[in-house]
């Protein structure tokens, strides 16, 4: 057994904090609210609603890139899901997965999501991380990843908004310097 192997069985199976009863009914429904990143459009429209459109548009760019991403990379990554079939805690979702556990796909849309907000608006981050945390939680306590799995799809989906984050920065960058130049062109061509 790895280290990683290791990490996720203790952790899953051993831990007071991941029982394996059937979870309050908050978890299942943002585990359940989360399939697709169905989650994230009500939120993005109750930050629009607050006045931050901008937020609410990088935010679902980032979680509409970031999905396909978490798709292609459990295409590449075949890991079992956690043996919990018959646990209580498994049994509370109306769905049961069986494609690759790694990365967590609503972990990884949650992520995305999260981060382009936060770097967007420290303010909307109050309101948004704790859901993306729970979500991320959720997948843990209903038995239907590994803590790695989760783990790694909240890497992948920051990794996405940081990236997100900077092309929208050197696109705004070249806008600039783009207007810059229709401006001083005409200045130059002038003299010469």
């Amino acid at each position: 057994m790895s280290g990683g192997d290791e990490l996720d069985d203790d952790a899953l199976h051993n831990s007071e904090a991941l029982p394996t009863s059937r979870p309050n009914p908050i978890v299942i429904a943002a585990s359940v609210t989360a399939r697709g990143g169905l989650l994230w459009f009500p939120v993005a429209g109750l930050l629009a609603l607050a006045g931050k459109k901008k937020t609410a548009k990088r935010a679902l760019a980032a979680a509409a890139v970031a999905m396909p991403i978490g798709h292609l990379v459990s295409l590449v990554v075949h890991r079992q899901r956690p043996p919990a079939a018959n646990m209580p805690a498994r049994q509370a979702l109306p769905e049961h997965p069986d494609s690759s556990s790694f990365p967590s796909k609503h972990a990884v849309t949650a992520a995305a999501f999260g981060a382009a907000t936060a770097l967007d608006d420290r303010e909307a981050a109050v309101f948004v991380t704790p859901l993306v945390l729970l979500v991320a939680y959720s997948r843990l306590r209903t038995r239907v990843h590994w803590p790695t799995d989760v783990l790694g799809g909240l890497l992948i989906g920051v990794l996405v908004a940081l990236a997100q984050a900077g092309i929208g920065r050197s696109a705004k960058a070249r806008a600039t310097a783009c207007r810059l130049a229709a401006i001083v062109r005409p200045v130059f061509s002038d003299h010469s």
